[in-house]
């Protein structure tokens, strides 16, 4: 297996990744315009586009902006509403896996951006069919909040005829550099159904087998091209506008607003999917599994690009993380109604073959020779070390609103 000699990414990156003659990935070489572009020009260029979608009559909303109880969602709304002076409507697409910090911080969110927000609940025993069925299909339990999330605002924006959609960062770019920032990409129909939906849509989770009919997928469906076309839908990323750091974005979004962390299973970054207790617990291990990494080394990649963390360092953090097993697997086997063996044949239908064998004890161990090399890194493929790595913040634990601890499907969020 190759692995860049710069970050942590392997070659099998499921956006595609390419190396240059010297070993580093297209990920890195990207990143690298953080450095160099005019960030100042490139913010007047986000005001020139919000400017044109103000809606100066005062009777619908200047924006939409997907939101949830984590990740950048509060960046992006300070940024919108208080620097850019814009009225936006949030949306958000309830994924069913919440957790109490997710409910808090989402009710943080409207109430002290004081935002109109809309969101979008689908029938719980729907959601669990269609896991079920993406399970089986593609080896995933978060296809439903992925086709949710990305769906549910472009329904909003055609239904409410408010043409702007404002995402956070586009992942082709910040992970394998998929394109330049210059390129101002936006977001569309193809990519989200190649990548974001691992190559199925709504439509393609039809299946007598799983009794899934079109009545089941009818709040996935994304809306009709003529209708997005007839209200000039476009959805931009602001990392194309403004100089991405997720994590010191977070620190100030905790000092600003009281935004909560909570440590995470699988990966030392305590500040993104904190409102999700499968993103970086059961279903990172089944991208473990599927491509023999997971968050921590995309988190551990950000962190050597931001010089902020040693290649060594970022690996021995991989080590440390990457094994681990999740802890609420069994939350989601009562959520679904599946048993542990059940779980594990499904998921062993999209294990690769290629970088687990089974030894002596018939348990599953990666190949050695997927496993990263100790191999010497010169020089000139390191980027200098600014800033000594610390350990990511944890907040104090609030009074949680809500005692239980299986999955929240609507929580009170604050007192």
């Amino acid at each position: 297996m190759k692995y860049c000699l710069r970050c942590l990414y392997p070659e099998n990156h499921p956006l595609n990744i390419v190396f240059d003659e010297k070993g580093i990935c297209s990920g890195c070489n990207v990143h690298e315009e953080k450095d160099v572009l005019d960030w100042n020009a490139r913010a007047e260029g986000l005001e020139d586009i919000l400017k044109e979608y103000k809606n100066k009559s005062q009777n619908n909303y200047d924006c939409i902006i997907p939101v949830s109880g984590a990740r950048d969602s509060f960046f992006i709304v300070h940024m919108i509403k208080n620097v850019y002076g814009m009225n936006p409507l949030l949306v958000t697409y309830n994924k069913q896996y919440n957790t109490d910090i997710g409910i808090r911080n989402l009710a943080k969110l409207r109430m002290q951006f004081d935002c109109d927000i809309m969101t979008l609940t689908v029938n719980p025993e729907t959601v669990k069919k269609i896991t079920r069925a993406s399970l089986r299909k593609i080896g995933s339990i978060y296809w439903h909040c992925l086709a949710g999330q990305t769906v549910y605002p472009v329904q909003v924006a055609v239904k409410f005829k408010i043409p702007l959609i404002i995402w956070g960062a586009h992942q082709g770019i910040d992970q394998v550099g998929m394109f330049s920032h210059l390129d101002e990409v936006e977001m569309t129909r193809k990519y989200r159904k190649e990548h974001d939906l691992m190559g199925f849509e709504a439509e393609d989770l039809i299946d007598e087998f799983d009794s899934i009919s079109e009545q089941d997928i009818i709040q996935y469906r994304y809306p009709d091209d003529k209708e997005i076309e007839r209200i000039g839908v476009r959805g931009i990323y602001l990392n194309n506008f403004i100089r991405w750091d997720s994590r010191s974005q977070h620190e100030e979004m905790i000092h600003l607003y009281n935004y909560e962390s909570h440590e995470q299973t699988r990966t030392f970054d305590t500040y993104n999917d904190v409102d999700c207790f499968n993103y970086s617990d059961v279903h990172d291990y089944i991208k473990f599994i599927k491509h023999g990494y997971g968050k921590v080394s995309d988190h551990a990649s950000r962190e050597i690009r931001l010089r902020r963390m040693t290649r060594e360092e970022g690996i021995e953090l991989v080590k440390q993380y990457t094994n681990k097993e999740p802890l609420h697997l069994h939350k989601f086997l009562n959520w679904i109604g599946i048993s542990e063996n059940s779980f594990n044949y499904l998921i062993d239908q999209h294990r690769n073959k290629k970088m687990w064998k089974r030894n002596n004890e018939w348990e599953w161990i990666l190949n050695p020779e997927y496993l990263f090399s100790d191999a010497y890194v010169e020089d000139s493929c390191r980027l200098e070390q600014i800033n000594k790595f610390t350990d990511f913040l944890i907040t104090p634990v609030e009074k949680s609103t809500d005692s239980t601890n299986k999955y929240i499907l609507i929580g009170k969020g604050v007192a």
